[in-house]
């Protein structure tokens, strides 16, 4: 006998407590199998597909596209068999067996899942956690026509209401399929003009929009308001304004006066921007955190890595970068001073060492400021470490990173470098106990072996937190680290 089951927006991690509906992926009456991928959302971290945990018919969806839903809100219902044959229908959803019952999985994912009748349990998954796969192997969906549906759903059975999802307004001559997009912010932009991306073509690789494709259009409306809109726009819905940026308001001076003419911006913080504040808020008010730096002569790194990256023939392997080096001395450190691979639990107070370093570091992308991790970066060498950095950087700023790849960091590596300057106290990525910060590497006047010489110098800062350990323990792994940028030999050591 068939059951309605409803799945909720599960439990994203990290804090997030909404998502936005990017795509829908099953149109009601679809049947979809256990752990395949219905929808696509977007969150503050990343745009990620949500598995259902259940196999069976689908009955109703809630939420358009565009749409933002909170965690534990009802994604869909979905219709599966009860009894012995569960999860097994002539549709092809029994693909994903074996995968246990749904006693975690109803706690995770659904909410009125419903008390089992007869004999038989519904099979689920039991494991919906965004980003983190799930517990059964992933079958493709299939489409029934409507006869089909009838037959997996019978009349007689109770079956909860349908809410009717809204169908956006119909675009002519509009391309089916999903668009060409991959950046969110590039959906977002779209979206706070009304520019309907199904009309625009792409300039980049195989068709693909870019920002520049959309700021273009929005500037050629911008030029002629007046004038009919150009290729690439959708007109706006009758008496609705596009979303601002920035609202203004009256603005007034320090001494409380209304200064006339003048306006203040109020600027939402949510997205990434939100989720970084909350973060940085937690840390500080958290951790008793402290920074000591350094200044090391790194001439001889920069010697190390040109000779690494001038091996030809059968040995050469990808490029060394300069992070993956500072990456691969890190876990060196670390495994000297494992005190900075830690957590403080506030409620055992306890510390916390960690056995393995999920090594983190700081991207900045057209979404913000994230954080990727390298997970068991101890157990890697200078050009694993590597080639994992420029595919989760890659991933960054693509706006493709799951949370699984954004959590579980144990130590951040955070090279503002980059932006040009010499150093920084940076704030403590919550709950780590400690991040290494790498300024711009740079000639300057040095004393090397007792004469003066301009040598490429780098300054590095660490902050650490002062429950962990005391400033002899960071002072320790701080000079180490400087030791190994100035002599590389020294790594020789521990490899």
């Amino acid at each position: 006998m068939p059951q309605v089951l409803e799945f909720k927006l599960p439990d994203l991690g990290e804090g997030l407590t909404e998502a936005e509906i990017v795509r829908w992926l099953v149109e009601v009456g679809d049947v979809v199998a256990i752990d395949q991928p219905v929808v696509e959302v977007e969150t503050a971290k990343a745009m990620v597909e949500v598995p259902c945990p259940y196999g069976g018919v689908v009955t109703a969806r809630f939420g358009d596209e565009g749409s933002e839903l909170p965690v534990g809100a009802p994604l869909l219902t979905v219709a599966v068999s009860v009894g012995a044959d569960a999860g097994a229908s002539e549709e092809g959803a029994g693909a994903a067996s074996g995968s246990g019952s749904g006693g975690a999985g109803a706690a995770s994912g659904s909410g009125s899942a419903g008390a089992g009748s007869g004999s038989g349990e519904v099979e689920s998954s039991g494991n919906v956690l965004v980003g983190y796969g799930t517990g059964a192997p992933v079958a493709r969906r299939r489409r029934v026509r409507p006869t089909a549906v009838a037959a997996a759903v019978p009349a007689r059975v109770p079956v909860a209401p349908v809410v009717p999802v809204a169908a956006p307004d119909p675009v002519p001559d509009a391309a089916p399929g999903p668009v060409a997009v991959v950046s969110p912010l590039v959906r977002k932009l779209a979206r706070q003009h009304d520019l309907d991306l199904r009309k625009l073509s792409g300039s980049g690789r195989d068709g693909l929009i870019l920002r520049a494709d959309v700021e273009s259009a929005i500037r050629a409306l911008a030029e002629d308001t007046s004038a009919p809109l150009p290729a690439g726009f959708a007109a706006p819905a009758a008496g609705v304004a596009p979303e601002p940026e920035a609202v203004p308001v009256s603005g007034a001076s320090s001494a409380g006066r209304t200064v006339e003419g003048s306006a203040a911006q109020r600027i939402p913080l949510r997205g990434v921007r939100g989720a970084v504040a909350d973060k940085l808020s937690r840390s500080r008010r958290e951790i008793p955190d402290a920074t000591c730096w350094v200044d090391a002569d790194a001439t001889e790194l920069m010697a190390a890595r040109a000779a690494m990256n001038s091996v030809a023939g059968p040995a050469a392997g990808p490029k060394v970068s300069v992070l993956a080096l500072l990456a691969r001395i890190c876990t060196a450190a670390l495994a000297r001073f494992p005190e900075l691979n830690s957590t403080v639990d506030l409620e055992a107070r306890e510390i916390v060492r960690l056995p393995e370093v999920h090594l983190g570091f700081a991207a900045q992308t057209e979404r913000g400021l994230v954080v990727p991790v390298v997970r068991g970066a101890q157990a890697r060498n200078a050009e694993s470490i590597g080639a994992e950095i420029a595919r989760l950087t890659e991933a960054a700023r693509a706006g493709r990173l799951t949370p699984a790849e954004l959590t579980g960091g144990t130590f951040t590596l955070n090279n503002y470098g980059v932006f040009g300057v010499d150093g920084s106290t940076p704030i403590i990525n919550h709950p780590e106990a400690a991040m290494l910060g790498v300024g711009r590497i740079v000639p300057k006047p040095w004393v090397h072996q007792g004469e003066l010489a301009v040598r490429q110098v780098v300054q590095l800062s660490l902050t650490f937190d002062h429950r962990v350990c005391d400033g002899g323990t960071a002072g320790g792994f701080l000079r180490y680290i400087a030791d190994c940028v100035e002599q590389p030999a020294v790594l020789l050591r521990t490899l």
